[in-house]
């Protein structure tokens, strides 16, 4: 009898036939347990340290973009679909992005600034959390800043995480704006990030709508995949205005829906005020049944989109499910068939081994 291969001595005292899976196990293991791994997708991040620089890219100032919006641009966002431009900077230009928004503007400002919630909202998010806010007392020396946001953000993507961290400048009720960088005094997985955005109440209808300005910009470190660079520097745009404007929209159907409007829901973008009754319409309640009655058939409208809107959001949580399962089946499938494909190997070498001898 001849005697057996050094490869096939080697891969039967490490891996007998009947425990293939031990090396589809020790090839996951070696995988995500490798130090170039761990050191550049998994743990790149530092809270306690601080980031590599200052700051590369130029940020954003708040307040008006002076976007001019022709024929074609209103007919676009009048079809509710995002207009994108660009606004030019002392360097480059920066893509921006307008949209309409069938809410008001406090509702808006809610759906912005819940970071707490975003995992819940904004795609590819897996997880946002604040750790530290800090008040401002607005005033012409610190440009109208209500308030600093630092949040704790951390994005997904196939066998691929980047955790980064923000400070937001809050300036609503001067500049209507909101602008961001990175928290430079941590170290995030991206080398550069800044964004703006600046909500007015619609041209149209002041009370009920909102039209949105959104641009951010991102400079990526060089071992970050090209789709991710990709997504984060053109997708990402349209995808922030899309998950605002929806989510709003949700709020806004239940609020109508409840008998609410405008002058119902107080938030950060919003002054409250009392609706007076007058004397007439109390004693007379009749005069106001017309009145009444469009109130209720917006109300039952809004609570159909409202129940509309909420179940095209499950059908799309299950969609995103089952993309993730159907995610990780496939990077299974393709462990598994280098696990066969280095054992077939193995045999094919020690098989030219023994003929050799």
């Amino acid at each position: 009898q001849k005697q057996k291969s050094y490869f096939q001595n080697f891969y039967q005292m490490m891996f007998p036939m009947n425990h293939l899976l031990s090396v589809y196990i020790l090839a996951i293991a070696i995988f995500f347990g490798s130090n170039r791994w761990q050191s550049r997708f998994a743990y790149a991040s530092n809270f306690n340290k601080p980031h590599s620089h200052t700051g590369k890219v130029e940020p954003f100032q708040p307040g008006d973009p002076k976007v001019k919006l022709d024929g074609k641009a209103l007919r676009i966002l009048k079809d509710g679909k995002p207009y994108q431009t660009q606004v030019q900077t002392k360097d480059s230009g920066r893509g921006l992005v307008v949209q309409d928004v069938d809410a008001p503007t406090n509702i808006v400002w809610d759906r912005i600034l819940d970071y707490d919630n975003y995992a819940n909202m904004v795609p590819k998010t897996v997880d946002s959390k604040n750790y530290n806010i800090i008040p401002h007392k607005p005033s012409k020396s610190n440009n109208f800043l209500e308030k600093e946001i630092f949040t704790r953000m951390k994005v997904g993507f196939p066998m691929l995480k980047l955790e980064f961290f923000v400070r937001h400048f809050l300036y609503i009720q001067h500049h209507k704006s909101l602008t961001w960088t990175l928290d430079y005094t941590k170290e995030s997985d991206f080398d550069d990030s800044c964004g703006y955005w600046y909500i007015i109440p619609h041209p149209d209808d002041p009370e009920g709508k909102t039209r949105l300005y959104y641009s951010v910009q991102v400079s990526m470190f060089d071992w970050v995949p090209k789709f991710v660079v990709d997504f984060m520097s053109s997708k990402a745009l349209t995808d922030a205005t899309a998950w605002v404007k929806k989510y709003s929209e949700i709020e806004w159907a239940k609020v109508v829906a409840s008998g609410g409007g405008p002058q119902s829901v107080e938030g950060e973008g919003s002054k409250p005020a009392v609706q007076k009754e007058s004397i007439f319409s109390r004693f007379f309640p009749f005069v106001n049944k017309k009145k009444r009655e469009e109130e209720e058939r917006a109300a039952a409208e809004a609570a159909a989109k409202a129940q509309a809107l909420e179940e095209q959001e499950k059908t799309e949580s299950r969609k995103r499910l089952l993309v993730v399962r159907a995610g990780w089946r496939r990077y299974v499938l393709v462990s598994v068939v280098l696990v066969l494909a280095m054992y077939n190997a193995s045999l094919l070498l020690g098989g030219v081994h023994e003929k050799s001898q």
